[in-house]
């Protein structure tokens, strides 16, 4: 990147950092995540490094926080309080260290949880709490001296007589946070995005005793007063001595592989902790060396804040690809600058379809928000439009196959542009993959059956169960040891349940929970097979697009061959065991789940159902009964508030199963 283009990116990112900063620590409201936001300002950091000469004094990098609210008095701290420097890597991470070795002779350093709440700065004078301030811009902050005194773990008084300024982190425990969304849920209220919003809010708010309610935490960090300590490790044992709680989880180590390690550790442990954490803090133990260090902007030196992976990250859309799937549908994917994006690099994104490219008006040199959400594969969750350069142009939908440059097609009231040819060799390619997933055959993956199809040794799925040792002699990769163990494995899954050969068929919009439902009513692969369309939609859960497309997918003397090939293999399909359901308690019961659940796995959560007599669905639709809904829910989660079905969160469906 030029210096010219530099500069571009810059005040663009600068305007975007402002206006979110803005909102969520002036008006409290959340527009865009933190990780995303971090993400954001990471990005701006590595260009001022870059380009120093472009650093000034209103850049975001160069202060701490927004405007203090005019409902509080403004207090001026006597020191200000700092920020700290992001990093978001190991080798990110060594070059602060290798930074830290060259200008001091730093030999350990203090380790601490980074907990997600609200930094404070509170005064005793002889030993009874006098002041409390927030952060505000570093130099001037709000009096909240009123709500601090009703936090229970901020004693009023010292254990000790004295007069010092102490500096620690406000949060609301996961479990108060969780009762209080549930109370605000109780009474019709909006519930709190995350706990640092929900701390910050309750400290800012004019009456105490709504403080008071919120059960507000308090951890100390720092003893800004001189009472003799050398290190920061025994700046911990006096805040001890004083009557605070230093925050947890904290060591002294020497070693990069000790910092990194402490690192991993926490990570594992992080959802066990009692509140949200979203890193650790890394300092020169030493506080002379600390000191000697200086401060660089508004950043100590001496101090670094290495983030775990993110759940959300920013990155530049470089291009838009379609690809070919198993049913000809032509998928989006968003090619990426490479990122990190929980604990991975991130290089592509799925965009779904056209609709959803034409939702998100994702373009190509678009700055776009990245998440996981517990999916593997990373998805766009939105644009970041103020960052969009000028002349920018709409994604248009293919016109021909990317493979095979056959003509597409797109059905009336379907959402997926499809591939014409039937037999086009990447839905082939994507169709044995499918079917390999299936049957549950491990040892064979993209590349494999890419080189088998290439030498024309298989051509369709049941072309797997008729492979021997000899058809691999010759293939790159393969040895006989190698050979025979695959062929093994081939032949050992012969044997499949009729749902799972459904699924294996590849049928389109026919998932898991589809594939059950289809078997337990048929019974049989030639009785699903002869089903008319009314037959299909009489089942409960199946609508009438699927029910179109099992009726379209037989309808074609192909599919029948495949079927009748499986068979001609060997492929032995076992019928379901029909129970009789109808007395249990969720008898003639449809649940739709959407989101990611926390006390279960979703697995876990459809067993349970199950167990209890209850129907399973992909799709949202006016049969169903209840939605359960989880962290970041989807689509199916709009459509159930439009259809009026009724919604369960998970504390919701658990009360459910418990009075069953």
């Amino acid at each position: 990147m030029n210096k010219n283009d530099a500069k571009n990116r810059i005040e663009k990112l600068r305007a975007a950092i402002d206006e979110y900063r803005y909102a969520y620590h002036v008006l409290d409201r959340t527009t865009i995540s933190d990780a995303a936001l971090d993400s954001l300002k990471h990005e701006l950091y590595k260009l001022e490094q870059e380009f120093p000469d472009l650093i000034t004094q209103d850049s975001p990098t160069q202060r701490v926080g927004g405007t203090p609210l005019d409902k509080f008095d403004k207090v001026t701290h006597a020191r200000p309080m700092l920020s700290m420097e992001d990093v978001f890597t190991l080798p990110e991470f060594g070059e602060w260290l290798d930074r830290i070795k060259r200008l001091s002779s730093a030999e350990s350093f203090f380790l601490m949880p980074k907990i997600d709440g609200l930094a404070v700065s509170i005064i005793y004078v002889d030993g009874l709490l006098s002041s409390a301030a927030t952060r505000g811009d570093g130099k001037v902050g709000e009096d909240v001296t009123l709500n601090v005194r009703t936090i229970e773990s901020v004693p009023l008084r010292l254990k000790e007589t004295r007069s010092v300024e102490v500096r620690g982190e406000i949060y609301i425990a996961t479990k108060d946070f969780k009762k209080l969304n549930d109370q605000q849920s109780a009474n019709g209220e909006a519930l709190f995005a995350n706990p640092r919003n929900a701390a910050a809010g309750s400290v800012r708010q004019l009456d105490p005793k709504i403080t008071a309610s919120r059960h507000l935490s308090f951890v100390a960090w720092d003893l800004v007063t001189d009472l003799g300590q050398t290190t920061q490790a025994e700046e911990w044992e006096i805040l001890r001595e004083l009557g605070f709680k230093p925050t947890p989880d904290s060591v002294v180590v020497s070693t990069v592989e000790e910092v990194q390690s402490h690192w991993k550790s926490l990570q594992t442990k992080r959802d066990g902790l009692g509140f949200w954490v979203d890193g650790m803090v890394v300092r020169v133990n030493d506080n002379a060396t600390f000191d000697g260090l200086g401060v660089v902007g508004k950043t100590p030196r001496g101090l670094v804040a290495w983030k775990f992976p993110a759940e959300e990250v920013t990155s530049v859309v470089k291009d838009i690809q379609w690809f070919v799937g198993r049913t000809g549908a032509i998928t989006p994917v968003a090619v990426l600058e490479p990122t990190q994006l929980g604990g991975t690099t991130v290089q592509h994104a799925s965009l779904h379809n056209f609709d959803e490219i034409e939702r998100l008006d994702v373009r190509v040199g678009d700055t776009v928000v990245l998440y996981k959400a517990g999916d593997i594969i990373p998805k766009v969750k939105e644009v970041v439009v103020r960052l969009r350069f000028d002349g920018s142009k709409a994604a248009k939908p293919p016109t021909a196959c990317p493979v095979c440059g056959s003509a597409v097609e797109r059905k009336e009231g379907e959402v997926a542009i499809v591939c014409s040819n039937r037999q086009c060799s990447a839905q082939n390619q994507e169709a044995v993959l499918h079917a390999a997933r299936a049957f549950a055959i491990d040892g064979i993956g993209p590349a494999t059956i890419a080189t088998l199809m290439d030498a024309g040794i298989i051509q369709l799925p049941p072309d797997l169960f008729r492979l021997i040792p000899d058809d691999f002699n010759g293939l790159e990769g393969f040895g006989e040891v190698s050979a025979n163990k695959l062929v093994d494995e081939i032949r050992a899954r012969k044997e499949i349940l009729l749902a799972k050969f459904i699924v294996a068929l590849g049928i389109r919009n026919v998932g898991e929970e589809t594939a059950r439902d289809l078997a337990k009513r048929f019974g049989t692969v030639d009785a699903l097979m002869s089903a008319t369309l009314a037959d299909l939609v009489a089942v409960p859960q199946v609508g009438a697009i699927v029910a179109q497309s099992v009726v379209d997918y037989f309808a074609e003397s192909h599919h029948r061959e495949i079927v009748a090939s499986y068979v001609a293999n060997g492929i032995r399909i076992v019928s379901p065991v029909v129970v009789d359901t109808s007395n249990l308690p969720l008898a003639g019961k449809s649940f739709v789940l959407t989101g990611g659940l926390e006390a279960m796995s979703r697995e876990e959560a459809k067993e349970k159902i199950r167990a209890l007599g209850g129907d399973l669905s992909e799709s949202v639709s006016k049969k169903t009964s209840f939605v359960i809904v989880g962290t970041d829910p989807g689509s199916k989660y709009a459509k159930a508030q439009a259809l009026g079905i009724p919604i369960l969160s998970e504390t919701d469906f658990i009360a459910m199963l418990a009075s069953l």
